[in-house]
């Protein structure tokens, strides 16, 4: 899972896997861990999520990106996170995913537009969103939409 800080990433992982929400910001840093099982149309696929810390390509600050592009040597699919309040996060997420495309193969990949429960605060126009991603918008808060997200990068990934 890819994309600036603050996007959401740490709550849909712990939404995907625990089915918990937690209102306390707390920076990845680094990379956390987690796994669940989701039974696709092609069987099983055991998840192993990599939520990355966040990092914006623009920034001066080499250190997060030269971390993030190590720990996706191997990826076998992308989950990249904006947040809908901040529409400054979906260019972040996409210079992620083009480098990513341009240093390794091609792989499944999903864009996560999330916080779409803040709609007082929502900013984003869903028209700038990439048609070569399939895009899901999410809320780590209430669950929407994060099964099918995920259901759908499984069925990309066992996709014989």
């Amino acid at each position: 899972m890819v994309g600036a800080f603050g996007v959401g990433k740490t709550s849909l992982v712990r939404q995907f896997v625990h089915q918990q929400f937690d209102e306390r910001y707390q920076s990845t840093l680094g990379v956390k861990i987690d796994t669940r099982v989701v039974d696709t149309g092609h069987g099983s696929i055991k998840f192993v999520l990599w939520d990355m810390e966040g990092a914006d390509p623009r920034e001066t600050d080499e250190r997060p990106l030269a971390r993030i592009r190590s720990y996706l040597r191997g990826a076998h699919g992308l989950i990249l996170v904006v947040d809908g309040t901040r529409p400054t996060t979906i260019a972040s997420a996409l210079d992620l995913y083009d480098g990513f495309c341009k240093e390794y193969q091609p792989v499944p990949a999903i864009l996560l537009a999330n916080k779409v429960d803040l709609t007082q605060e929502w900013r984003l126009d869903e028209s700038v969103l990439p048609e070569s991603l399939d895009t899901f918008l999410t809320s780590a808060l209430n669950g929407q939409n994060i099964e099918t997200a995920f259901s759908t990068l499984g069925e990309a990934l066992t996709d014989p």
